[in-house]
C-alpha cells in the first residue's frame, strides 16, 4: 500500500493533495492524516499500550501544513511502527480483547480492522488521483499503452 500512495503523490502537487472538491469530502491529505492517526490508536495504543494521543477531527480539518515529501515520511513510519509491533504479538495474545476507541475487539480483529482501513482509504485515493490528473496511475501491474 505504500508504493501505491507514494506512486499517487508522485502524480500529485502539494496543492492538489490538499484540495477538497466538496464540503462533504476528504482531501488527500487529510486521508493520510486520518490513516495514520488510525493506526496509531488501533496498533500501537490498542494492541502495544502507547498513549492514546489521537485527536481525530484535526485529521479531517487540516488544510494543508504537511508536504507530499512529509505525509509519505509520516505514513511510512507509521506503518513501520504498525508492522513491527504487530510482528511482537505472541499467538496466544490473538484472541486478547482490547479497548481502541472504547470498543471491545481482540488483538487479530484490531489487526484486521487497520489493514482493511488503509485499503479503503487508499482506494479512494487512488480514484481521486485518477479523477485529478484524468489519468491512470498503473500501480497493479504494467501495460502496453
Amino acid at each position: 500500500m505504500q508504493e501505491h500512495l507514494a506512486g499517487c503523490l508522485g502524480r500529485l502537487n502539494d496543492e492538489q493533495i490538499w484540495e477538497k472538491h466538496g464540503p462533504h469530502e476528504n482531501a488527500i491529505g487529510n486521508l493520510v492524516l486520518h490513516l495514520c492517526g488510525n493506526a496509531r490508536q488501533w496498533i500501537m495504543h490498542g494492541i502495544a499500550g502507547v498513549p492514546d494521543v489521537r485527536v481525530r477531527d484535526a485529521e479531517f480539518q487540516a488544510t494543508g501544513g504537511k508536504t507530499r515529501e512529509e505525509l509519505l515520511g509520516l505514513f511510512a513510519e507509521t506503518m513501520a511502527e504498525a508492522r513491527s509491533v504487530i510482528s511482537s504479538v505472541a499467538p496466544e495474545r490473538l484472541t486478547q480483547v482490547i479497548h481502541p476507541q472504547d470498543i471491545d475487539v481482540t488483538v487479530l480483529e484490531a489487526i484486521y480492522q487497520v489493514v482493511g482501513h488503509v485499503q479503503q482509504h487508499i482506494g479512494q485515493i487512488v480514484v481521486l488521483t485518477k479523477q485529478m490528473t484524468g489519468r491512470d496511475v498503473d500501480l497493479v501491474m504494467p501495460r502496453a499503452r
